[in-house]
């Protein structure tokens, strides 16, 4: 629950931040999630889930804004259903709920904001910074029951860890879209952004296959469940990769938004 607070108070000091300025405006976005990491290697623009999320911004002229966001994502990834052979032997799987709350920079290419400027429309480019709450979960037989159960993954230490990872992470977003402005104070927003993670856990797969440890003094049915989570399929030999050899993973939301700017009697005079 910590990171709903994080994300209430983002966003009031960035409501507090805005209303002092002479132009600021709410948003709000859905649309698609995607992933990069040790389940999808390849494929850049493969869309895994839903997102949406909505944000408050300070437009400091025509060209430069910033604002604070608060972005969710759905992300999964499936070994079985992969073209990729050895994907299928590895038999890994994973979905994912993201939270994300960043600081953003947009710029501009042309004179434009929802509430003025002498164009109607304009590309843009944004980066920033924020945090990344996260925690993988797999569903997979249960080895006592044979029935399906959710995992969370974190917890099983399927790497061989000494201690569970921790779920958020600095993560570093960046991007392109275009603005338009419909009427009025009303724009519309669609853009494509990345996201590079400073985590390699996304996805639950990082390292290596662990060296079984005849010492462990988990229960044999807990035992049992993570050798079934680090090998479903019983492959995977100690010490060997179990994913790639990239020390972070990424993930994307694409979408489209609908932003209403409030323009103050002060406003922007060029």
């Amino acid at each position: 629950m910590y990171y709903k607070i994080l994300i209430f108070l983002f966003l009031t000091l960035g409501m507090n931040n805005a209303m002092q300025a002479q132009v600021f405006e709410v948003g709000v976005e859905g649309g698609g999630a995607g992933y990069i990491g040790d389940l999808n290697q390849t494929n850049n623009f493969k869309i895994s889930g839903v997102s949406a999320g909505g944000y408050v911004k300070a437009n400091l002229d025509p060209y430069w804004a910033v604002g604070i966001h608060y972005t969710y994502g759905r992300i999964k990834a499936d070994d079985l259903k992969s073209s990729n052979e050895q994907f299928r032997m590895r038999g890994l799987n994973f979905n994912n709920d993201l939270h994300e709350v960043s600081l953003q920079v947009d710029f501009n290419f042309l004179d434009y904001f929802s509430g003025g400027g002498t164009k109607n429309f304009s590309p843009y480019i944004f980066t920033g910074g924020g945090l990344l709450f996260f925690s993988p979960k797999g569903v997979y037989p249960d080895p006592i029951t044979g029935k399906n159960e959710w995992y969370r993954l974190r917890f099983y230490k399927t790497e061989g860890q000494q201690s569970v990872y921790r779920n958020f992470a600095i993560t570093i977003p960046y991007g392109v879209g275009a603005k338009f402005r419909l009427k009025d104070n009303w724009g519309l927003i669609t853009q494509i952004g990345y996201r590079t993670a400073f985590t390699d856990l996304i996805d639950d797969v990082s390292g290596s296959y662990p060296v079984p440890n005849p010492d462990d003094i988990d229960p044999d049915d807990v035992k049992a469940v993570k050798a079934m989570l680090t090998r479903p399929t019983g492959v995977g030999i100690p010490k060997t990769q179990r994913g790639d050899f990239r020390k972070r993973d990424s993930y994307m939301f694409v979408g489209i938004g609908i932003s209403f700017t409030f323009v103050s009697q002060k406003c922007y005079t060029f």
